[in-house]
């Protein structure tokens, strides 16, 4: 049995901003970087690094404004700027091909990134990302849809009434079956609610409607697919009111040779199925991503 990868906690400054990451893995070996979801950080990678981090190297950035990264008042909190940002990452920790996990908010973020030289990418592994088909989101995102028909102030305070500790809980704990909740850990929601500021509450705000001008960004998303067709597993825990079964199979619209594979969870994998995703991740990586 391999021995488990020891995890590195380190601080880095990208565009101005202290920026805390972990990082598993030989220097040398290809490449796995990790953008995080909301509302969370790279503490979601904590188990999945040391499991894979024997054959590739893995970097799990925390955005700004989010987990141990600073929250500077001028950066630009939206899906492009996190994508300039992460672009600005890859060169600080001196990567230039690299596999990509797209999760959650991660993954318009990551496919921006894509998008903005494709030749860089080897890889996709799509777990529950934010999908870019409308007429395959979860049902969820009707709540969010909602807002947006008020007036900006009014939306605005609905979104922030729908950001608390509660709320968060909620997130982590998205549509599982009893049995399933238990093994969410409370330290999910209680430790990312307790990095929340009110500065932070604002940016928060901010991503979520957001997400209302990026449905324009769909078309672009799926050209990216569609055209450079990356080899690409999907992973998908079809327990989650906002990203269903649908939502994975919506992909293979654009990427029909992709690996589909539905595990008996949700939207938080590495917290229930662990072992499942860093297998299937390991078989994919070791065909698609060796150097």
């Amino acid at each position: 049995m391999k021995a488990a990868a020891l995890v590195r906690h380190r601080f880095v400054t990208v565009a101005g901003i202290e920026t805390f990451y972990r990082e598993a893995g030989p220097q040398e070996a290809p490449v796995l970087l990790l953008p995080h979801g909301y509302p969370c950080s790279s503490y979601e990678f904590r188990n999945l690094m040391p499991r894979l981090g024997d054959r590739w190297r893995l970097i799990a950035p925390d955005f700004p404004g989010a987990g141990y990264s600073g929250t500077p008042d001028d950066f630009d909190y939206s899906f492009d700027g996190y994508a300039a940002w992460l672009e600005a990452f890859t060169g600080a920790v001196e990567i230039d091909r690299f596999a990509l996990y797209l999760h959650d908010f991660g993954s318009p973020i990551g496919a921006r990134l894509a998008i903005r030289n494709p030749k860089r990418i080897a890889a996709l592994i799509i777990q529950n990302g934010d999908i870019p088909y409308e007429d395959a989101l979860g049902a969820k995102y009707k709540d969010i849809e909602a807002t947006w028909t008020l007036p900006r102030a009014e939306m605005r305070k609905a979104l922030a009434d729908a950001i608390s500790e509660e709320t968060f809980r909620e997130e982590f704990l998205n549509d599982l079956s009893p049995p399933l909740a238990d093994t969410i850990p409370p330290d999910l929601w209680r430790l990312h609610w307790s990095l929340i500021t009110p500065r932070r509450k604002e940016i928060a705000i901010d991503l979520i409607a957001g997400l209302k001008e990026n449905r324009a960004w769909f078309p672009e998303h799926r050209k990216y697919l569609r055209e450079n067709s990356p080899p690409t597993l999907i992973v998908w825990g079809p327990n989650d009111h906002y990203m269903p079964e649908k939502s994975a199979r919506a992909y293979l619209r654009d990427l029909p040779d992709a690996e589909l594979h539905l595990l008996d969870g949700g939207h938080w994998l590495l917290e229930t199925h662990l072992e499942e995703v860093a297998a299937l991740t390991r078989d994919f990586l070791g065909r698609v991503h060796t150097g």
